[in-house]
């Protein structure tokens, strides 16, 4: 019997779906521009488990997008499938199929030498499937930047942004450099701390608004904001800060997001389907939502991790420069420098992390990752060539659950840049 909560929810993307709406009406939004209210619904829980098993998946069924075209023929991806080893979690061993249980996986694929060792799929998903990447979406906002800094249309990420976006004079980003958004040191006042209620916090508002309800964009807030620090004095994570990045590159690129990016990524790395934004509003209104919105195949994010891996080349092609990942891959730590050093810590993994450019380092082996909001992984390890990417449906981060996985997931990565691939 189905429960009355999957029920719901399959009702909810049922109603999302473009056929059901009238011809006159773009997808996703009723006559009047506004977003139905099942839909909204269903926006304000996507991330809820179990649900989050579906609609990791589903993202073109909640929101409008902006697809992403590739074309040209298909970079191949060589095969030596291979059984993984055990995995060792908190002194249990168990199967490497008994550990994507664990760690709550929809899709695996490790590559080792720009080749696959391993593929799988769980959830009603397959190789056409379309994953949303999350925070994974800052690590594709920072190539772009980097590609769109060779091109000479960002002169230099030393650069104020508010010389490619006027609208931000006056406010807490007014000063900041690109290089300072890069590196999530703004300085302004901004937490990514989701509290809804009476008095909903900045970030609450943002999603109410922007995701949610699609009445302004995700950057509209940025203007609004006071400064709290000295930008570059300290790290504070800010998916408005990539939103103010994803603004800088469509002024600065003169087209939007979408379109560079398939242009100059996508397309050179020979991707094997299309690719799509989510956006905070309908076409000619809404941007894409490049700090948490991209959706992709496994194959595909592969293909970016391969590339990640090869400094920025891929499928024959320099597509980003390389001097550009490998600043990009550099990591300072992130913790308040007049604080002591954090402890390791199973508590608060990130508290022992360090960040690059819109990039994570996560452990101590000299792996980089982009990461995304429960449990989205490009995991790159470049001493032993090899790519992780796993794509999960993580409890909410924050509980016992969500570091539970976060570090059962570090482990047999770990494990697997240890293993010999055979």
């Amino acid at each position: 019997m189905v429960s009355p909560i999957r029920l719901s929810l399959a009702l909810m993307l049922a109603m999302a779906a473009p056929s059901l709406w009238a011809q006159t009406a773009p997808p996703h939004v009723l006559p009047d521009g506004s977003v139905p209210p099942a839909l909204a619904a269903a926006r304000m829980h996507m991330l809820e488990a179990p649900e989050n098993m579906l609609t990791f998946h589903n993202m073109d069924q909640l929101f409008q997008t902006r697809v992403v075209t590739r074309s040209g023929p298909v970079a191949p991806l060589a095969r030596t499938d291979t059984a993984l080893p055990p995995a060792t979690i908190r002194g249990k061993v168990m199967s490497e199929d008994a550990w994507e249980d664990l760690t709550y996986t929809s899709a695996l694929l490790v590559m080792r030498d720009g080749k696959v060792l391993h593929e799988s799929y769980r959830n009603n998903t397959d190789a056409d499937t379309h994953f949303i990447s999350f925070s994974m979406a800052k690590t594709f906002t920072s190539m772009l930047v980097g590609i769109a800094v060779g091109q000479g249309a960002i002169r230099s990420i030393d650069d104020p942004a508010v010389a490619y976006v006027p609208e931000l004079k006056g406010s807490g980003y007014d000063g900041v450099t690109i290089r300072q958004l890069l590196q999530m040191r703004s300085g302004v006042d901004y937490e990514e701390r989701y509290d809804f209620g009476a008095t909903p916090s900045v970030a609450a508002q943002i999603f109410l608004n922007a995701i949610v309800a699609n009445k302004e964009r995700f950057a509209d807030m940025a203007p609004r904001l006071k400064r709290k620090f000295a930008p570059g004095s300290r790290f504070n994570y800010s998916t408005l800060d990539t939103s103010v990045l994803g603004w800088v590159l469509e002024r600065a690129t003169k087209r939007p997001l979408a379109d560079f990016m398939a242009q100059y990524l996508w397309q050179p790395m020979g991707a094997q389907a299309h690719g799509f934004w989510i956006a905070d509003g309908g076409p000619g209104v809404g941007r894409e939502l490049n700090g948490m919105g991209y959706n992709a195949t496994l194959r595909d994010f592969a293909r970016f991790g391969a590339m990640m891996l090869d400094k920025g080349r891929f499928n024959g092609r320099q597509i980003v420069p390389a001097a550009w990942v490998e600043q990009a891959t550099t990591m300072t730590n992130n913790a308040d420098p007049a604080a002591p050093p954090p402890p390791p810590s199973v508590t608060n993994p990130m508290a022992r992390a360090g960040y690059g450019f819109q990039i994570w380092r996560l452990d101590d082996t000299g792996a980089y990752t982009a990461l995304g909001l429960q449990g989205q992984f490009i995991y790159v390890h470049p001493a032993t060539r090899t790519v992780i990417v796993k794509l999960s449906f993580f409890p909410e981060m924050g509980s016992a659950k969500g570091n539970d996985a976060l570090e059962d997931t570090l482990a047999y990565f770990r494990t697997l840049t240890q293993w010999n691939g055979q």
